[in-house]
């Protein structure tokens, strides 16, 4: 009768048993020091035995041992991080000093589960000052700001890796949008801006295309960011939601002449209340929703010429800027009330923004714009495991894009 494949036999069951009884019980397993802790140490000790065998060319304590002029020359200490603790080993010394062990290298302190702890706290924010002082009090183990540096630079690969990835020939949503941070630069510190597009794929899905770094933001370098979107396989997107930079829809056009530019609604009506006074500023607003809260792109117009009739005489500026963007505001007019909302604010990539805030907080300024890149990165793999579908019922949201775009989906 065969055994199944995850039984254990019976003999080994029987060592266990053994071995938790004279350890005095289950719990003592687990207490630093314990049976647990023990056998890890003998493993590795055991495998670095093995790898000097293999080095010199024989096993330990063998009668005949080929002369190369290299023996044994005792046991070193070292102190190493396994599963988030710290453990004494003594690993081999050969009398040449040419053994290099493979499963802990030389100057080597921590299993691959421990950089993993630091890119982890890196990613949520964490200061090197205080990554540092949580390391020393859970692992007892004190890490430098190099090392933190260097570990955490390992990532720069995955970076350039992700952001030269080949995207989608097609997106119906891409919303475009910035975040403004700090950088030194020759010891003065300014403001870097870092370009986000944020995607809604085919299959209702988001998806950060990519981040960019810049100055300040501006319509020249977005033709660049469209030029790359495009150059990595983005051949259409239908609809690009935007704020209200000057220049921004054309530099779009440039690149995707066949892209339906929507201005975000919320940037319109925070640029509208800028220079309102507060005690008037919920009564134009509520006005100002008349328009794009309308049924129709015709109510809209009513709604604008109420507008103005009723604030020209106090803020003549904020009729004047809708009139003035009104083709670029209205576009949302010819979809279901259903998808408006999704198209006609920038919501989804202000919530990223806003998560990537959080994380940015705890920052004054960053040494370099390598910096800002690897922890906006790490943060954004992050946020994104708690990203939902923006859109309910996607399937018939892409029915009826594919009615407006017909020709465009791809099957």
């Amino acid at each position: 009768m065969t055994r199944k494949k995850d039984q254990i036999p019976e003999s080994q069951k029987a060592l266990i048993d053994q071995l938790i009884q004279e350890s005095g019980g289950p719990q003592a397993l687990f207490d630093k020091g314990g049976l647990l802790d023990q056998l890890k140490k003998r493993l590795i000790e055991e495998a670095l035995e093995a790898e000097m065998d293999d080095h010199l060319g024989y096993q330990k304590h063998a009668l005949i041992k080929p002369s190369t002029g290299n023996t044994r020359n005792g046991h070193g200490k070292k102190s190493i991080i396994v599963d988030n603790d710290p453990l004494e080993i003594t690993p081999p010394r050969d009398r040449s000093s040419t053994f290099a062990p493979q499963l802990i290298p030389k100057r080597q302190k921590r299993f691959k589960g421990f950089d993993e702890k630091i890119i982890a706290m890196y990613a949520r924010g964490m200061s090197v000052r205080d990554m540092q002082a949580m390391l020393l009090e859970l692992y007892d183990v004190d890490v430098s700001e190099a090392l933190i540096s260097s570990v955490t630079d390992a990532v720069l690969d995955d970076v350039r890796a992700w952001q030269s990835r080949p995207l989608e020939n097609v997106y119906p949503i891409v919303y475009f949008d910035c975040i403004v941070v700090k950088s030194r630069e020759d010891g003065k510190v300014s403001n870097k801006a870092v370009y986000l597009a944020l995607a809604i794929t085919m299959e209702g899905q988001k998806e950060l295309l990519g981040l960019w770094l810049s100055q300040n933001e501006g319509a020249k370098f977005w033709l660049g960011v469209m030029t790359e979107l495009k150059n990595r396989g983005a051949q259409d997107i239908f609809i690009a939601a935007v704020d209200g930079l000057t220049g921004f829809p054309d530099a779009i056009e440039a690149v995707f002449p066949q892209t339906e530019v929507q201005l975000c609604i919320v940037h319109m009506v925070r640029n509208s209340t800028k220079y309102v006074p507060w005690k008037d500023r919920k009564e134009l607003c509520a006005d100002l929703k008349r328009i794009y809260g309308s049924d129709t792109l015709e109510g809209a117009e009513l709604a604008l010429q109420a507008f103005e009739e009723k604030w020209d005489d106090k803020y003549a500026m904020v009729g004047q800027l809708w009139r003035r963007h009104w083709d670029r505001i209205t576009p949302f007019f010819e979809y279901p009330k259903d998808l408006r909302k999704v198209i006609y604010t920038t919501n989804a990539i202000e919530s990223l923004n806003r998560s990537l805030r959080k994380v940015l907080k705890t920052k004054g300024a960053f040494p370099n714009d390598e910096s800002i890149i690897k922890l906006m990165y790490l943060a954004m793999q992050n946020i994104a495991k708690k990203w939902t579908m923006p859109v309910r019922n996607w399937a018939a949201v892409i029915n009826q894009l594919s009615i407006k775009f017909q020709g465009r989906v791809p099957l």
